[in-house]
């Protein structure tokens, strides 16, 4: 399955000062309704947090969680998550079990299925 994703920088701009945001210990999450029924996502890993192979280890595992939450989210928002410098440090699934806390927080989820992916099995 391929992610819907914000490409360009004024996309993200936009976002960030039309959405609203949810914050985490680890990660903010920046929401913004769509006028269609597209979901679309984007990641941001600053450099402050460390050399790229952390910060794309980062974004590897932000990706994994939202495709992983994808079934469950309503249609017609566009999502940022923004990965805070303790992320770096954290591991997998506290880091699965925020995004999914901040999901819920602003109402994304449309269906709650027996808890979390990562929590299944």
């Amino acid at each position: 399955m391929q992610l819907e994703t914000l490409g360009k920088n004024q996309e993200f701009k936009n976002l960030y000062r039309r959405g609203r945001s949810y914050v985490g210990k680890y990660v903010v999450l920046y929401v913004c309704r769509r006028q269609d029924e597209r979901k679309r996502v984007g990641f941001t890993v600053g450099r402050k947090i460390g050399a790229a192979v952390a910060r794309n280890r980062i974004r590897r595992r932000l990706k994994e969680i939202y495709r992983l939450l994808y079934p469950q989210l309503q249609e017609g928002y566009d999502v940022v998550i923004v990965a805070r410098m303790r992320a770096r440090d954290v591991p997998y699934r506290v880091l699965a079990d925020e995004v999914e806390a901040l999901v819920h927080k602003a109402g994304l989820l449309v269906k709650e299925e027996a808890g979390a992916p990562w929590r299944r099995g």
